[in-house]
C-alpha cells in the first residue's frame, strides 16, 4: 500500500507542475502573441489607409473603367489583408502548440528527477527492494521464446540474456533467473549467456531481456507509460489538468504492479529520413517503431540482417547506436465524426490550430480491399454539378474516375466543385493534399468554409515542406478515414491531389532504401502501390451496409503525354478518365475537358434517366462539330447545312462552359442541354449564351414550377412533358 501512496504523491506533484507550467506559458508567450496581433492591427490600418477610394464627385456611369480598376485594387488589397490575418493566427497557434510540447517535456524531466530522489531514500528504497523477488517470479512466469529467438538460435546456438536493475541484485535471484532461462532453452537445444548489469536510471525494479524481447518491471517504465497516456490528453486549462489528475489518481488507488513486454532493437544508421536497424526479428511490414528521442517511424523494408524504416518526424534527433522499441501495432490514424471540418496531417494530428482532436477509434492505414462478393454494381450517380462531366463522363458512387491533365488546367478546381456540390446530399468528402504548398491548402480550406462545405469535409495535408514519408502515407491515411464511414453505411467522396507527387515520394523512399529501380527510376511495385490504394474504393452490397467510396485521383502530365509510366498505370486501374487539355484551357473552355479522350466505363448506369435522355446525342454532336471545325480551318468553303452544324456545335461548347464554384443541380443541367441541343440558342451570339442560361433557369423556377418538380424526380420525360418544355422555352424566347 505504501507504494500506491507514493504513486499518488507523484501524481499530485505532476498536477501541480502542470498547473504551474501552464501559467509559465501564458507569462512567457503572451508578450509574443500580443506583439503578433499588434503588428497585424498596424498592417490592417496601413492597408486600409492605402486602399483607393471610389470617386464621389461624378456619377459611377461616367467613370466606369476607372471605378472598376479601383474596385479590383481594393479587392486585391482585402485578399492580401485576409491572408496576413490567417498567417498571423496560424503563427500564434503554432507557437502555442510548440511551447505546450516543450513544457510537457520539461514537466516529465522534473517528475523523473523527483521520483529518483524519493526512491533513493528510506523507507521507499527498502520497500522497492522487497518487491524484486515478486517481480522476478512474475517475469519468469511470462518468458517464452519468440520465432525470432528460434531463428537466431539456429544461426548462433546461443541466446543472450540480460538482467538489469537499479540496485545490486541478490545472488539468489540471479541464480533463479539463470536456471529458469537455461531450462527454457534446453527444450530447443540452445544455450544462454547471462549478463547482469546495473542501471540507476531505472529508479527501481528490474528488467529482463531475452534476445530482443524485454520484460520490464521498472519504475522508469511506469513513468514512460504515464507519459504516453498523458500526451493524449488535451491539457489546455486548469480544469483539464485537474480532470487528468483526478483520473490518474483514481487509477493509482487500485494500481497493481505490471510487467510490460516489448521488443528492443538498435539503430545502425540514419540519413535522409531513412533509419536502418538491427534486432526486432519478429517485426512486421508497416509496423510502427519508437526511438529513444520520442520520434516514430514505420517499417518499409525487412532484410535478413537489417530493417529499414521511414521516419515521420525530425530524423536529426535520432543517433546511431540508440535503442528503438517496437510499439506493437500497424500504423493507424484516428477516424470518426470528430474529424469532420478539420485539417490533419498524414498521421492524424490536427494542424489547423483548432485545438485538440478527440477520437475514440483508429484504423490501420493499410487494409485489404473489399472482396468481389462484398461489392455491388455501381449504379447510383454522384453528381459533380459540372455539366460537361455529369452529361458526358458521369461518375457513379463507388467508381474510380481519374482526372488527368497538364499543370494549371483546372484539375483541382473540378475536385473542389465536386466537393461543394455534395452539400446537403449526405456525402462525406475527404481531400488529400499530397506535396502541395501550405498556402494552397489554406486557400482550399478557406474556400470550402465560404461555401459551407467544411462541415462534411476532412482535409489530409502532406505538404511539400514535409518529408517523403508523410507524403507516401497520406493517401492511405485518407482512405482509412473514408473506410470508417463506408463500413458505417455512408457514401464518401475522396480526392487524391495528386498521385503523381505520391509516386515521386515513393520513388524517393525506395531509392533511399536501396531498392532496384525500373522504368523512369520508379520501383517495380509502383503499380501495386496505386492499385491496392484505389481498389479500396467500392460500392458495398446491402449485406455490408451499402456504403461507398468514390475516388477521384488526380494525375499531372507533361505536355499532354498520357502514355508516360504513371499515367498509363493509373488509367489501367481506374474506371475511366477526365482528360483536361491545355489547348482548350487557353482557348477559354472551362472546364477544358477533351470529350474524345475522356470516358466513363460506368456510363449511363451512373446517370439519372432524365440526364441520359437529354445527353444521349450530345457526344456525337460534339465529335461531329470538332471534326468539321478542324476541316474548315483549312479555309475550305462550306455549305449552309455545314454552317448550321458548326453554329450549333459552337453553342453546345459554349453551353458546357461553367465558372468555378457554381455547381448546378441535375435538372438544371438537363434543361440547359436540352434547350441548346434543340436550337433555342442558335440565334444568339456566343457571348449571350451565359445570360440565356441564367434567364432560362430563373424563368422555369418561377413560371414553370410543375415542370421543375417533375424534372427533379430524374425520371425520363415523356412526350407530353417534352411538349410542355418546348412550349415554355418558346414562351421564354419570345419574352427574351
Amino acid at each position: 500500500m505504501e507504494i500506491q501512496y507514493v504513486i499518488i504523491n507523484f501524481l499530485i506533484l505532476a498536477g501541480i507542475i502542470i498547473l504551474f507550467c501552464r501559467k509559465t506559458i501564458i507569462g512567457l508567450f503572451s508578450t509574443r502573441r500580443q506583439k503578433i496581433l499588434r503588428e497585424l492591427d498596424e498592417a490592417e490600418a496601413q492597408e486600409k489607409a492605402e486602399l483607393p477610394e471610389l470617386p464621389a464627385s461624378e456619377p459611377l456611369e461616367a467613370s466606369l473603367p476607372e471605378s472598376q480598376k479601383v474596385a479590383e485594387e481594393r479587392l486585391a488589397a482585402e485578399k492580401k489583408l485576409a491572408r496576413m490575418k490567417a498567417f498571423g493566427k496560424r503563427e500564434c497557434d503554432e507557437i502555442h502548440r510548440i511551447m505546450i510540447d516543450k513544457v510537457k517535456k520539461e514537466f516529465f524531466k522534473v517528475l523523473e528527477k523527483n521520483v529518483e530522489e524519493v526512491f533513493s531514500k528510506e523507507p521507499y528504497l527498502s520497500k522497492m527492494r522487497e518487491k524484486e523477488g515478486a517481480i522476478v517470479e512474475k517475469i519468469l512466469g511470462m518468458i517464452k521464446l519468440t520465432p525470432g529467438d528460434m531463428a537466431y538460435l539456429k544461426r548462433h546456438d546461443v541466446l543472450y540474456v540480460t538482467m538489469i536493475s537499479a540496485h545490486p541484485l541478490d545472488e539468489a535471484l540471479v541464480k533463479r533467473v539463470d536456471e529458469a532461462t537455461t531450462a527454457l532453452l534446453e527444450t530447443v537445444g540452445g544455450k544462454t549467456s547471462l549478463w547482469v548489469l546495473q542501471e540507476p536510471s531505472f529508479i527501481g525494479g528490474l528488467r529482463l531481456r531475452i534476445g530482443d524481447t524485454v520484460y520490464d518491471g521498472t519504475v522508469s517504465e511506469e513513468l514512460y507509460q504515464f507519459e504516453s497516456g498523458i500526451k493524449k490528453e488535451p491539457i489546455s486549462s486548469e480544469e483539464a489538468a485537474k480532470e487528468v489528475l483526478a483520473e490518474f489518481s483514481q487509477k493509482a488507488c487500485s494500481v497493481v504492479p505490471k510487467i510490460h513486454v516489448y521488443q528492443l532493437g538498435r539503430v545502425l544508421q540514419v540519413s535522409d529520413g531513412i533509419c536502418w536497424m538491427d534486432g526486432l526479428a519478429d517485426i512486421m511490414y508497416g509496423e510502427v517503431v519508437e526511438f529513444e528521442c520520442g520520434e516514430r517511424g514505420m517499417v518499409l523494408d525487412i532484410q535478413p540482417d537489417r530493417i529499414g524504416c521511414v521516419i515521420f518526424g525530425e530524423y536529426e534527433n535520432i543517433e546511431s547506436g540508440s535503442k528503438v522499441r517496437r510499439v506493437g501495432r500497424i500504423a493507424a490514424v484516428p477516424v470518426g465524426e470528430s474529424l469532420l471540418g478539420r485539417v490533419v496531417d498524414a498521421v492524424g494530428n490536427p494542424v489547423d490550430g483548432m485545438g485538440h482532436l478527440s477520437y475514440s477509434e483508429t484504423r490501420p492505414i493499410e487494409h485489404p480491399a473489399p472482396g468481389i462478393p462484398d461489392r455491388a454494381p455501381v449504379g447510383r450517380p454522384l453528381h459533380t454539378g459540372i455539366k460537361a462531366i455529369d452529361a458526358l463522363v458521369p461518375i457513379g458512387r463507388g467508381q474510380r474516375e481519374l482526372i488527368i491533365g497538364d499543370r494549371q488546367t483546372g484539375k483541382s478546381a473540378i475536385a473542389l466543385d465536386a466537393i461543394i456540390n455534395q452539400k446537403g446530399k449526405d456525402t462525406i468528402c475527404i481531400y488529400v493534399a499530397i506535396g502541395q504548398k501550405e498556402t494552397f491548402v489554406a486557400e482550399i480550406k478557406e474556400r470550402l468554409e465560404q461555401q459551407g462545405a467544411m462541415d462534411y469535409t476532412i482535409i489530409v495535408a502532406a505538404n511539400a515542406s514535409g518529408s517523403a514519408a508523410t507524403q507516401y502515407i497520406a493517401p492511405f491515411s485518407g482512405t482509412a478515414m473514408a473506410e470508417y464511414f463506408m463500413y458505417s453505411g455512408k457514401d464518401v467522396l475522396i480526392i487524391y491531389d495528386d498521385l503523381s507527387k505520391h509516386a515521386v515520394a515513393y520513388r524517393e523512399l525506395s531509392l533511399l532504401l536501396h531498392r532496384p529501380s525500373g522504368r523512369e527510376a520508379y520501383p517495380g511495385d509502383i503499380f501495386y502501390l496505386h492499385s491496392r490504394l484505389l481498389e479500396r474504393s467500392a460500392q458495398l452490397s446491402e449485406k455490408f451496409g451499402g456504403g461507398s467510396i468514390t475516388a477521384l485521383p488526380i494525375i499531372e502530365t507533361l505536355a499532354g503525354d498520357i502514355s508516360a509510366y504513371i499515367p498509363t498505370n493509373v488509367i489501367s486501374i481506374t474506371d475511366g478518365q477526365i482528360f483536361l487539355e491545355s489547348e482548350l484551357f487557353h482557348e477559354g473552355q472551362r472546364p477544358a475537358i477533351n470529350v474524345g479522350l475522356s470516358v466513363s466505363r460506368v456510363g449511363g448506369a451512373a446517370q439519372t434517366k432524365l440526364m441520359k435522355q437529354m445527353a444521349s446525342s450530345l457526344r456525337t454532336k460534339l465529335a461531329q462539330y470538332r471534326e468539321l471545325a478542324d476541316f474548315t480551318q483549312l479555309g475550305t468553303d462550306v455549305d449552309e447545312d455545314t454552317k448550321k452544324t458548326l453554329n450549333a456545335g459552337a453553342h453546345l461548347m459554349e453551353a458546357l462552359k461553367q465558372g468555378r464554384y457554381q455547381p448546378l443541380e441535375d435538372w438544371m443541367q438537363a434543361l440547359l442541354l436540352f434547350a441548346v441541343s434543340e436550337g433555342y440558342a442558335d440565334d444568339l451570339s456566343l457571348e449571350e449564351t451565359a445570360a440565356f442560361e441564367q434567364g432560362l433557369i430563373a424563368y422555369f423556377g418561377k413560371a414553370c414550377v410543375s415542370i421543375v418538380e417533375r424534372l427533379k424526380t430524374g425520371a425520363k420525360a415523356d412526350q407530353a412533358l417534352l411538349e410542355e418544355i418546348r412550349a415554355a422555352m418558346a414562351s421564354f424566347s419570345k419574352r427574351a
